[in-house]
């Protein structure tokens, strides 16, 4: 038999076989974000642990440290989904809330749906995006450009001011505060929230003032 015979006969390499890895770290994924999720809404968001987690979702510390630095991450991770389905409402839905309506009728629009994703989610905003790191999240930079879009719309003279005082009622601290130590139903804010911005907003245009301080 010729060299070039026995090459022939020589069994083909085995077919490789997926890694299981990959489908434990999806399956380890799923688990995590679930405990969390259940950890979050059970006590205090600011007081869940990495330990915790791991715990609940029965993965290692090094597992769980792979995929997240800390808890505020994880919270992140779970709040971003629902974040991102209101962010397409905003620039692709019908008005009030997606565009075609004044400013003032789009702000009151886009504080009932901030005001909704609170009152589903708030143990998850309170993990993910409470106190200076609240501005640092993509989310609330997505909402300060909407809102200063809004603000310059309706006339108001330092939009770039006035953005960030706007989006001050939605800090998940303050709606913690309202709902749960005022005892204000989210129908009642809602309501407060949408005559504060169209009285802002009406009265802006009616009486434009655009003299800045610098």
């Amino acid at each position: 038999m010729s060299s070039r015979d026995e090459l022939r006969t020589l069994p083909l390499p085995p077919l490789p076989v997926p890694r299981p890895r990959r489908i434990d770290a999806v399956r380890n994924h799923e688990q995590i974000l679930a405990a969390a999720d259940r950890l979050f809404a059970e006590q205090d968001p600011r007081t869940v642990t990495m330990d915790q987690i791991a715990r609940a979702a029965g993965v290692g510390r090094a597992t769980l440290y792979r995929r997240f630095p800390d808890p505020r991450s994880v919270a992140a991770a779970l709040l971003e989904e629902h974040e991102r389905l209101l962010q397409g409402r905003l620039a692709y839905g019908p008005p009030p809330l997606g565009p075609g309506a004044p400013a003032a009728e789009r702000l009151a629009a886009f504080y009932a749906a901030a005001v909704e994703l609170l009152e589903r989610h708030l143990p998850l905003a309170l993990g993910a995006g409470a106190g200076p790191a609240r501005f640092t999240t993509d989310a609330y930079r997505h909402w300060r450009r909407h809102v200063r879009a809004l603000l310059a719309e309706a006339g108001v003279a330092d939009p770039d001011a006035c953005a960030d005082i706007a989006l001050s009622p939605l800090a998940p601290e303050a709606y913690q505060h309202q709902r749960h130590t005022l005892g204000l139903g989210p129908e009642r804010i809602v309501h407060a929230l949408g005559a504060l911005a169209r009285t802002v907003l009406s009265g802006a245009a009616t009486h434009p003032d655009r003299d800045g301080l610098g």
